[in-house]
């Protein structure tokens, strides 16, 4: 199964899907972690912020993690993917499938994001070194109706991690080939 991680930069994605992949990887499950910060360096380097790159971002990301899913590995990605349509592009090429597929927003308010600023994007935003900042001067579009909203604010990593793994299911489902 997929579970796509979604939020603000600084929201928790990447420390969620971390520690959710210990747990799984103890519990001897296959798991592989998607991180947005690795792909953009790795897969998608060749893109930048537009709308469209970051709507081809997410469908690439996204196409990588149903083949993972479609064999058998629990993918935790986390991106921010900042609009709806792409992930909901995201969610029905995983249902064509027959790959299951949890939509994770991890709705961590905007003052705590700023306030962790983990690669220095708000500081720079502020600073006017940076523009198009997610949630700030870009757009972000929260889900609608995600499988789970997390709030990593005010609670532990490992109870945010224990509400994230709570709706993954153990065992494997057939499904069809990718």
């Amino acid at each position: 199964m997929t579970v796509w991680l979604t939020g603000l930069p600084s929201a928790g994605k990447s420390t969620l899907a971390t520690h959710a992949a210990a747990v799984l990887t103890a519990q001897e499950r296959r798991v592989q972690v998607l991180d947005g910060d690795e792909l953009r360096r790795n897969l998608c380097a060749d893109l930048g912020y537009s709308p469209a790159d970051r709507d081809t971002n997410v469908r690439r990301v996204g196409y990588v993690a149903r083949l993972l899913a479609a064999n058998g590995v629990v993918v935790l990605v986390s991106v921010i993917a900042p609009y709806a349509r792409s992930r909901a592009a995201v969610r029905a090429a995983h249902e064509e499938y027959g790959v299951r597929y949890l939509e994770v927003y991890v709705a961590t308010p905007i003052a705590v994001c700023a306030e962790r600023d983990v690669n220095g994007l708000y500081a720079k935003q502020r600073a006017g070194e940076l523009t198009g900042l997610t949630g700030v001067d870009d757009p972000y579009e929260p889900p609608e109706a995600p499988d789970l909203r997390l709030d990593t604010s005010g609670r532990s990593i490992a109870d945010s991690v224990t509400s994230l793994l709570g709706c993954v299911p153990s065992g494997r489902t057939t499904q069809k080939s990718a």
